[in-house]
């Protein structure tokens, strides 16, 4: 019989997300469309695609190159900064897994936003770390609140999404700087910015590369559209990079994957037309609120959160009854922000789906 440890006994069993595809088979019926796990439905580049399928008849039984060399390289570029700068790996979940195995041990205190990215916890207690929690201020991330609990309880890392996950709130960017500034020592703040191809200039701070007191993290799964392929990086001061190699797993991170996201980076083009096709279903999701009472919450992301003004408990039957009717969405897990649905922008024909079941949802 196997025996596990002390810290494995004391955690719940319980995982972050339940999957659509869990979901359905639950219902015993597909969902007419997907509008919960902010993936992009519209896709990867075609140019990306054409590579990955050339990859997948021709170099799939190789592994992955263990050092991701050319898209760190184009990264590089891409970001401003040395390619020591950068390490790849399996998505953002796995990069906080990585960094949190890096920084946390039992008993290590971690400061995060109560309600804020589930998976960051997650990692944090499989380590034995002890989260502590500070509420949202006007459904944004309170970032003097965090700093201010970091610095009164000796903390070692700090949690912050901008643009926000489940708010789809921002934090300017001058904000972020200044909070980068009021880390205690010995402190890492670890910037999720998961949206950051969503936001504008003035969202994205602008970080030396070599500030120890900050690791940013980015995603192909967004607005590159390949949330399947798992792929994502971190940018920080060479020597917490390096350290990544102590542990990371070095194969993976598969050649698909990285040819995808190579190719991706290069074809600008697709992704404007992404953001333009998000921005107009924002605006979409903003009057399907409107004609419902609702209100839409200003979204910096691909996602907009509706609140339903009267509570979780009514926000969350609304959420059920919508997939009921076919439409799969979520909503933020702790109140205050769990008065809200969350609803990922989809294509047209999605969203006329999603507004012909909020009334009766709603109902």
């Amino acid at each position: 019989m196997v025996t596990y440890t002390e810290l494995i006994k004391s955690l719940s069993a319980e995982v972050p997300f339940v999957g659509p595809e869990t979901q359905e088979r639950f219902l015993g019926s597909e969902f007419k469309v997907r509008l919960g796990a902010n993936e992009s439905i519209f896709g990867p580049s075609e140019m990306a695609i054409n590579a990955m399928q050339k990859s997948a008849n021709y170099d799939i039984w190789k592994y992955g190159d263990p050092e991701n060399f050319e898209l760190r390289n184009a990264l590089a570029l891409k970001m401003k900064v040395s390619d020591s700068n950068i390490v790849i790996g399996e998505g953002i979940d796995a990069l906080l897994g990585y960094l949190v195995r890096l920084i946390v041990e039992p008993g290590t205190k971690v400061v995060t936003s109560l309600g804020a990215y589930p998976t960051f916890n997650y990692h944090v207690r499989g380590s034995g770390g002890e989260l502590i929690f500070t509420p949202y201020k006007e459904d944004h991330e309170d970032l003097e609140a965090l700093v201010a609990f970091a610095t009164k309880h000796g903390a070692k890392l700090i949690y912050v999404a901008n643009p926000d996950n489940p708010m789809g709130t921002a934090i300017s960017a001058k904000r972020i700087q200044d909070t980068i500034r009021n880390i205690p020592e010995g402190c890492l703040l670890c910037l999720d910015e998961a949206y950051a191809d969503f936001s504008k200039e003035d969202i994205i701070p602008i970080i030396d590369p070599e500030n120890t007191r900050v690791l940013r993290l980015r995603t192909f799964s967004k607005a590159y559209g390949l949330a399947g392929a798992r792929i994502g990086f971190a940018v920080g001061a060479k020597e917490l990079i390096k350290s990544f190699d102590k542990i990371r797993n070095h194969f993976g991170v598969n050649r698909i994957a990285q040819i995808g996201a190579l190719v991706s980076i290069s074809d600008e083009e697709h992704l404007k037309k992404v953001q333009k096709a998000v921005d107009f279903g924002k605006e979409l999701i903003g009057k399907i609120t409107t004609e419902n009472n609702l209100l839409a919450i200003k979204s910096f992301t691909n996602f907009v959160a509706i609140d339903c003004g009267r509570g979780g408990h009514y926000a969350k039957k609304v959420m059920d009854n919508l997939i009921k009717s076919g439409v799969f969405v979520r909503m933020p897990s702790v109140s205050p922000l769990n008065r809200c649905i969350r609803v990922t922008v989809g294509t047209e024909e999605d969203l006329n789906f999603f507004a012909e079941k909020l009334p009766e949802a709603l109902k």
